[in-house]
């Protein structure tokens, strides 16, 4: 028999919702995920695969979401995921 878990305290969560996603940035991601000439475009020449886009289409990122990848040197797509990351936290 399984005993019931009736002294149980609740837990609270506070929880703040992420406004820091961009669709631009998110499909950027999935490009890079889905595609390694992409991926790699994006980590030795931001500029280039920014202009250039995937499959004929480009990102909408903003000014400062441009200006931070070009600016970032990253080594695989998870460090430029995570220093992203880090700067659009600290923001």
């Amino acid at each position: 028999m399984i005993a019931p878990l009736a002294f149980e305290s609740p837990v609270s969560l506070n929880i703040q919702p992420v406004s820091l996603q961009s669709p631009g940035l998110t499909r950027m991601f999935a490009a890079a995920v889905v595609n390694r000439q992409f991926c790699e475009m994006l980590l030795n020449n931001p500029q280039e695969a920014l202009q250039r886009g995937y499959l004929g289409e480009t990102f909408s990122l903003t000014k400062d979401e441009c200006e931070l990848l070009v600016s970032i040197q990253a080594r695989s797509l998870a460090d430029l995921a995570r220093q992203i990351n880090r700067s659009l936290v600290t923001r």
